[in-house]
């Protein structure tokens, strides 16, 4: 896996990250997340659960969802540089959902050396439903 790397200075208000695509979401995918997190809740395994809990089928843990989005973050700027990452889920990923992760940068900001985006940052999926809201704040190196 080979990071990005996006220096301060060039980086402007208004711009936004290469999106990441994600998917088609698998069952298989889910059973793994399942096993790396510890999160077995059979409302993400189990159709016949999931739709007695009204949910109309399995879907993917939130988590999940957020992950991509840090991935597409990292892939950005590279490794080490989300200070802080935080979202709201607003919809399900379901089984076979494609899901894009897109961010726009909002501000920028130097203090003492370290030098800080924010971004907004979301996930959508195939129908450009959000599915994945929020906000995350970046340390990006300058140049030399």
């Amino acid at each position: 896996m080979k990071y990005g790397t996006v220096h301060f200075e060039d980086v402007q208000v208004g711009d936004e990250i290469p999106p990441l695509v994600k998917g088609p979401i698998q069952q298989i995918q889910l059973t793994r997340y399942a096993g790396a997190s510890g999160d077995f809740n059979p409302i993400h395994q189990d159709q016949e659960f999931a739709r007695a809990a009204g949910m109309g089928g399995v879907f993917a843990h939130g988590m999940l969802s957020m992950g991509f989005v840090a991935q597409a973050l990292t892939d950005w700027a590279g490794a080490g540089g989300v200070h802080k990452l935080g979202v709201r889920f607003a919809a399900l990923v379901r089984l076979k959902d494609i899901v894009t992760c897109k961010g726009r940068v909002l501000a920028k900001s130097s203090k003492d050396d370290v030098h800080l985006v924010e971004l907004e940052v979301w996930a959508e999926n195939q129908r450009g439903e959000k599915v994945v809201t929020g906000k995350a704040t970046l340390a990006l190196p300058a140049h030399e």
